[in-house]
């Protein structure tokens, strides 16, 4: 009982992630910073807002809203992100538990912070919130199907297997599964999956500050805002975690192996910030048109050459 709480609360659980979420989103923001020609906030900058929000800033509840749903969001947004990774980065950390790393379990909590972030902008009772969750709605349905179809060609290439442990263990026996057609076809869409689960442009339609100000969060302050923050925190270090966990043969924690291993998610936070900063917006049907048509259209690629495969 005491190490299972340990994993879920310290390591590789809630503490840990958050940490690693923080650095990773200073990261992000100071390559932001140096493509924009700025200096960019200091290491610590995450956490300053974090803790600002939590402990200074005041906690306004809409008067129109839902008192309960609008309070409880944040918390089940954090709730689903930190049980999400723990399931994906035990395996990924090589430490041995009961639970085997079942991809369509990580697959449906994963939704839970979106889908969280959705109630908890109807609760709200503002327009602007409801419009932004209307276009996040939209959005999860578009890229969650594609999400799926990564899942299932990297399914194919690991030998029908869903076990996360399996994946990783057969990509360290032979070769990792980004060395082939059809891996390099799996990573390509499975970042810009990646962009819009992390609301990030050209993806972030539901926040929008310049149309909608923050759309879906724009009734939220103080505490709850700043567990949005934590679980944006959280799914940033998360998800690029499972890519590499994926496709990009996991990670092997002595030696050398521990440089190779931060070096490989730091690369796919790279490309995400870089994507982000070299695109504009789209509207919300070209992102439903790029899922639906183009992105689909490369997985399914993907998936009939993993099973020749290639």
């Amino acid at each position: 009982m005491g190490t299972t709480l340990f994993y879920f609360l310290v390591y590789p659980g809630f503490l840990f992630m958050a940490v690693i979420g923080g650095l990773l989103s200073w990261f992000d923001r100071k390559i932001t910073a140096g493509v924009q020609f700025r200096k960019g906030p200091p290491v610590l900058q995450p956490f300053y807002d974090f803790f600002k929000l939590l402990l200074v800033k005041e906690t306004i509840i809409p008067a129109r809203g839902a008192k309960g749903l609008f309070l409880a969001a944040p918390v089940f947004a954090v709730f689903g992100a930190t049980m999400a990774g723990v399931f994906i980065l035990l395996p990924l950390l090589n430490i041995s538990t009961g639970f085997h790393g079942d991809l369509i379990v990580i697959f449906y909590l994963l939704t839970i912070p979106s889908l969280t972030y959705v109630i908890g902008a109807l609760s709200s009772g503002n327009p602007l919130a409801a419009i932004g969750a209307s276009r996040e709605m939209k959005l999860i349905l578009s890229y969650e199907l594609t999400f799926l179809l990564v899942l299932v060609g990297i399914i194919i290439k690991a030998g029908q297997s869903i076990d996360l442990y399996q994946i990783i263990q057969t990509q360290q026996n032979s070769t990792p599964f980004i060395g082939s057609i059809s891996g390099v076809l799996l990573f390509l869409v499975a970042i810009f999956c990646l962009q819009a689960k992390l609301a990030l442009v050209p993806f972030d339609m539901p926040e929008a500050e310049t149309e909608i100000s923050d759309g879906i969060f724009i009734e939220y302050s103080g505490t709850p805002y700043a567990m949005i923050k934590l679980s944006k925190y959280i799914l940033f270090f998360v998800l690029p975690a499972f890519v590499v966990a994926l496709l990009m043969n996991g990670t092997r924690l002595e030696g050398i192996g521990i440089l190779w291993a931060v070096l490989k998610l730091v690369a796919v936070v790279l490309l995400l910030t870089l994507i982000r900063n070299t695109n504009p917006r789209i509207k919300i049907k070209q992102a439903i048109r790029f899922f639906f048509v183009w992105m689909n259209l490369l997985a399914i690629i993907a998936i009939v050459l993993a099973i020749f495969g290639l």
